[in-house]
């Protein structure tokens, strides 16, 4: 069967998923309630699936629902994105960007920048998820990405952002009654803050000495009392005193500063994990994700400044 649907269709079904009623959607069309009924039951006629399940108090998508859902904002923004390059509007960004990062750096970093970016570009609708673990980049769930080290995968572009020094700190209470470590091996007889994230090695601290990456990098299994999957607790636990932590250097560096954390180990590097802007290469052509990524280069490039 050829369904042949068209944009104000897919756009339909996006305005119904999103508000989540037929009377939500009906005000937000301008039509009455009944007549955005009696469309989704024509649509789901010639379609010959239901896409809607109808309580009467609530109303959710089927699984052919999401389906159509999920590729209808897709092509929505593609075909947007296509009449942007072909008419005068290119440069100017407008649409949905659906933009993941992590729980601290997006709260301390990309939150604002997003604040910033919306007010010079007000026509971009920005919808930013948070997440402890990122999602795979082959789910095509997000059009940006920000990710700490560069990804392996060549289906996708990735601007560095910034540097990301990790280092190891402990607040001097702590330092005081257990004494410095002098070399990485030392760390094991310390209580260490553990953090679970990504697919890193759980309890293993990989260091070295020098510049010359991680040739000469010594891997030392940590152990301690206190572990997390969230980085704003595993910093808040090292201010308390409990133990030695290994953190973003943007994460950490108000502390240093103050002297409430002191860097430990000062001699010896982490392996670089760069903070990048991630996104497929078919949007490297789209106006709002250009604009967007530009604009925390600049932003980042800004705050590096002296």
């Amino acid at each position: 069967m050829n369904v042949n649907l068209q944009p104000a269709e897919l756009s339909f079904v996006v305005t119904l998923a999103t508000i989540g009623s037929l009377s939500g959607a009906a005000r937000e069309l301008g039509i009455t309630t009944s007549a955005v009924s009696k469309r989704l039951a024509l649509l789901e006629g010639r379609i010959g699936v239901p896409l809607v399940n109808r309580t009467t108090r609530r109303m959710s998508l089927t699984a052919e629902g999401e389906v159509l859902y999920e590729h209808a904002q897709r092509i929505l923004q593609e075909l947007a994105d296509l009449e942007q390059m072909l008419t005068k509007s290119k440069g100017t960004p407008k649409g949905q960007l659906r933009v993941n990062a992590t729980l601290g750096f997006g709260r301390l970093h990309i939150a604002p920048a997003i604040s910033q970016y919306v007010l010079r570009y007000p026509e971009v609708d920005v919808q930013l998820q948070l997440s402890v673990d990122p999602p795979p980049l082959a789910d095509d769930q997000f059009d940006v990405c920000i990710r700490f080290g560069a990804p392996a995968d060549t289906r996708v572009i990735a601007r560095r952002l910034a540097a990301n020094r990790r280092l190891l700190c402990a607040a001097p209470k702590y330092l005081a009654r257990h004494g410095e470590p002098k070399t990485p091996a030392e760390l094991a007889r310390h209580n260490c803050i553990a953090i679970r994230q990504g697919d890193e090695a759980y309890g293993v601290w990989r260091l070295h000495a020098g510049k010359e990456g991680e040739r000469d990098a010594v891997a030392v299994k940590v152990r301690g009392n206190l572990t997390t999957n969230d980085g704003e607790i595993a910093v808040n636990w090292a201010l308390d005193g409990h133990g030695i932590l290994m953190r973003a250097g943007w994460d950490i560096e108000r502390y240093l500063e103050s002297g409430r954390l002191v860097q430990v180990l000062p001699g010896y590097r982490t392996p670089d994990a760069d903070i990048h802007a991630v996104y497929p290469h078919r949007h490297q052509l789209s106006a709002r994700i250009r604009t967007f990524v530009d604009f925390l280069v600049e932003r980042f490039a800004a705050m590096d400044q002296p």
